[in-house]
């Protein structure tokens, strides 16, 4: 099917990385359905335009498919508004602005912050980091660490950050050598299906046993606050950012940090914030999805399988539906979380 010049535009497979970490667990390639020997896999990424990383076009079923190989910048250079929607390329240009992972926590992250769009700008000159988490697995007893339960100044921030390290562990931390930091983090019990959102600014950590799906901006850049004394590959103990970290930490307090949604509704809204909206869609059968705006749609397949747009997926499969065809035509018996820009 022709439109003008351009080929009806199926949605796009790609490439994952895997990406091994200190923290990684065994459940991301099982749950891709792929094998490696890879060891301790602690992040998938799916669709990214992060510069050295940046995603690649496989297979679409077409033949003699000249986008395969092609990186989702060389893909945005070459439909421009059509892949990514005319409001999104005017915005952001060939740089898509969204990285989403599968991540997988056998140890706990470290309590870090990110920097909003106009504190990164200033020091890196790239976008900041908001992001969420929506929880697909979490083991018996699994935390998640986001926000302050108790206010702080910035100077009390430094001189707890700095704090010599005691012996025991607060409450809802793991036992051992310990952050006087972590007795001010707000602590939660994870569970299947839980969410939460991280707007830039706010001290969080994935406690160990949570698989969990991330959508945030595209931006690598982390301020580690504290990392459970753990050494690198080399022995060393990991870098801290906690002078960095103090322009950029929320010391605000919120009287609630995980987020609320109705699961009983086959398409609920999760998030809808500048960088993006996302939506959990369930269909059993059959379902046509419009969400009206001029934006990609970038599908993860949570569990099942379908056919969305004339392309099969199954769980831990995630694809980017374009623009220009935005509707979903699903087929199948799946869940999703969908993301686009408002």
């Amino acid at each position: 099917m022709q439109r003008g010049n351009i080929t009806y535009m199926k949605p796009y497979k790609f490439e994952p990385y895997l990406k091994t970490t200190l923290w990684g667990g065994y459940q991301i390639a099982p749950f891709k359905g792929i094998f490696t020997a890879q060891p301790n896999i602690g992040e998938s990424w799916e669709i990214s335009g992060v510069p050295g990383h940046e995603s690649r076009a496989i297979e679409r079923g077409l033949i003699d498919d000249v986008d395969v190989g092609l990186t989702l910048t060389e893909l945005i250079d070459k439909y421009k508004g059509l892949l990514v929607g005319q409001k999104v390329y005017k915005k952001y240009g060939n740089k898509f602005p969204l990285l989403v992972k599968f991540i997988d926590s056998r140890q706990d992250l470290s309590v870090q912050v990110h920097p909003d769009d106009k504190l990164a700008m200033e020091r890196h000159g790239c976008q900041g980091k908001t992001e969420m988490w929506y929880i697909i697995k979490s083991d018996v007893g699994a935390k998640i660490y986001s926000g302050l339960r108790k206010s702080i100044t910035p100077d009390e921030y430094e001189q707890l950050a700095n704090a010599p390290v005691p012996e025991t562990a607060p409450d809802g931390f793991p036992s051992g050598s310990h952050s006087p930091m972590q007795d001010v983090i707000a602590t939660h019990e994870a569970h299947d299906g839980d969410l939460f959102f991280l707007p830039a600014g706010r001290l969080h950590a994935i406690g160990a046993g949570n698989f969990l799906a991330e959508i945030q901006e595209t931006s690598d850049i982390t301020y580690r606050v504290y990392d459970f004394g753990r050494k690198d590959a080399h022995g060393q103990p990991r870098e801290l950012h906690i002078q960095q970290a103090r322009d950029a930490i929320d010391y605000r307090v919120w009287p609630e940090y995980r987020s609320s949604y109705d699961s009983t509704k086959p398409i609920s809204q999760l998030v809808n914030c500048p960088h993006f909206v996302v939506h959990r869609v369930v269909v059993q059968v059959a379902s046509q999805v419009d969400f009206h705006c001029d934006s990609f749609v970038v599908v993860m397949c949570l569990w099942g399988e379908a056919n969305i747009n004339g392309i099969s997926i199954r769980q831990g499969e995630t694809i980017l539906v374009p623009a220009c065809e935005n509707v979903l035509y699903i087929f199948g018996n799946a869940s999703f979380l969908t993301a686009t820009i408002g």
